[in-house]
């Protein structure tokens, strides 16, 4: 059902009928236009004419109409309330079922080496199998963990959990295939891609991520909110700097 179409007819006091001797044509046909069948291009351009609105708000182009309840569904495959409850198994298992790609965007992500002591190895044969693995951490020293910590409240700690987290990963800096990465940009969510799947990880002002909702989306055609999100890590990857823990991360501050 065309709902603006039938919203516009009713302020503008036009019956159907009228509308469809503006338009030339059998007030069927409109009433076909109101369960949802697109006009003629001529027959658009009237109508929105008469009805003193937009032709697009009228009748969106395929990119701008709504994609259906039912394929936006299919892409969830699970949410869970809190990321602390999505189970260990699931991410060990995503990690090793990876074939092309792995993608993960946090702060400080201790949680990723911290319940499974083994994940830069994992990473390392994957990699070896032919997996880009691609890790981007909060800078440490930069301005969005700075903002971060003061929201959270715990002021210098989130910097000291990413120094802290990013010791597992000192053997995949230059290996083959690996990269890990540094960036200072204000993280919306976390996100952590295996191949086609994602798990979104919403931040919630002042509170860790691990207490917030997480989202299990998988690529599916005629939705796009996988791709927006592997869009996001993207955009974030190519502002980011790599890590290099021998030269970097003795900051002028003294040590740690």
């Amino acid at each position: 059902m065309n709902e603006r179409l039938r919203s516009a007819l009713v302020q503008r006091g036009i019956t159907i009928e009228e509308l469809a001797e503006l338009c030339s044509v059998d007030p069927k046909t409109v009433d076909r236009w109101l369960s949802g069948r697109v006009p003629h291009r001529r027959h658009r351009f009237v109508a929105a004419k008469q009805l003193q609105v937009d032709e697009v708000y009228l009748w969106p182009s395929d990119r701008q109409r709504p994609v259906h309840l039912e394929a936006l569904r299919s892409e969830i495959i699970e949410v869970y309330p809190n990321r602390a409850s999505v189970p260990r198994d699931t991410w060990i298992s995503l990690l090793l079922g990876s074939m092309k790609q792995i993608d993960v965007l946090v702060f400080s992500g201790t949680f990723f080496a911290q319940t499974n002591p083994h994940i830069a190895r994992m990473l390392q044969e994957r990699a070896q199998a032919g997996v880009k693995v691609r890790l981007c951490f909060g800078d440490p020293h930069g301005e969005a963990v700075a903002v971060r910590g003061r929201e959270e409240g715990i002021g210098d700690t989130l910097s000291a959990k990413i120094r802290a987290s990013l010791t597992y990963y000192r053997s995949l800096v230059g290996a083959p295939s690996c990269e890990v990465r540094l960036h200072d940009t204000t993280l919306y969510n976390s996100l952590f891609r295996y191949d086609d799947q994602v798990l979104v990880n919403p931040h919630i002002w002042g509170q860790p991520a691990s207490a917030n909702p997480l989202l299990q989306l998988k690529r599916m055609a005629g939705t796009d909110w996988f791709d927006r999100y592997a869009e996001s890590f993207d955009a974030v990857w190519n502002t980011a700097r790599p890590w290099a823990p021998d030269r970097q991360e003795h900051h002028r501050r003294g040590q740690d």
